[in-house]
């Protein structure tokens, strides 16, 4: 367990105390933009490594036992995620560094400005609620922290570094999803989205679903 604990603050101090904070700015500043990105990318994958290696190893106790209603809901709320996912991985990204802030928010970008971590936030609290043992609450509370502070110090950093942008974006769009839309400032379009993102999602969540005991050992369904 030490060596998980050990990792996750790894993971947190370099994406929370680095990539979060102004020291992220100073650092690229330095060395430049470009070796910045590199490095801090290969620091991520190393430590995304050692994390499922000491996860995988680690002892661990359980909490609670997830009742099969639970289990049956999670199952369901994973299929969102996939699609959160899917939209973000083919829709241009406003809050992304290099994006088109001053473009007018387009399909899932109406629903949240950041779907891919809200897709993050799901797996993990998904995970952590069915597996109910303290090695998945370390593991997966990791990602889970760094999805949910990412998007304000996302949101920070845009509004720093384009202000204009973000003055245009922030008053169309939510952290929160559906907050934007909920609040009158913007409108869900079902056209924008398409059909192929939600097929893909649906599809890779039946894959999974079917593989899931194969590739990790337990099945996600009750039993």
């Amino acid at each position: 367990m030490a060596l998980l604990v050990l990792a996750a603050l790894i993971w947190l101090g370099a994406h929370l105390g680095i990539a979060g904070t102004r020291l992220r700015g100073a650092i690229a500043a330095r060395i430049g933009e470009g070796p910045f990105r590199g490095l801090f990318s290969a620091l991520s994958i190393l430590v995304i490594l050692l994390l499922v290696f000491a996860y995988n190893r680690a002892p661990t106790s359980l909490l609670w036992v997830a009742p099969d209603w639970l289990r049956w809901v999670l199952v369901l709320v994973m299929l969102p995620a996939f699609f959160l996912f899917v939209a973000s991985v083919t829709t241009p990204n406003p809050t992304a560094v290099g994006g088109r802030t001053t473009a007018a928010p387009r399909g899932i970008q109406r629903v949240t400005r950041h779907p891919m971590l809200w897709s993050f936030a799901l797996w993990a609290a998904v995970h952590i609620l069915g597996n109910g043992d303290t090695a998945s609450l370390v593991f997966f509370g990791t990602f889970l922290a760094t999805a949910l502070a990412g998007m304000p110090s996302i949101d920070q950093k845009l509004a720093q570094r384009d202000p204009a942008g973000w003055s245009q974006l922030a008053p169309t769009t939510s952290i929160l999803p559906f907050g934007a839309i909920a609040a009158g400032r913007n409108h869900l379009a079902f056209r924008e989205i398409g059909w192929i993102a939600p097929a893909i999602a649906l599809l890779a969540w039946a894959v999974m679903l079917h593989i899931h005991r194969a590739v990790f050992g337990v099945s996600p369904l009750p039993m």
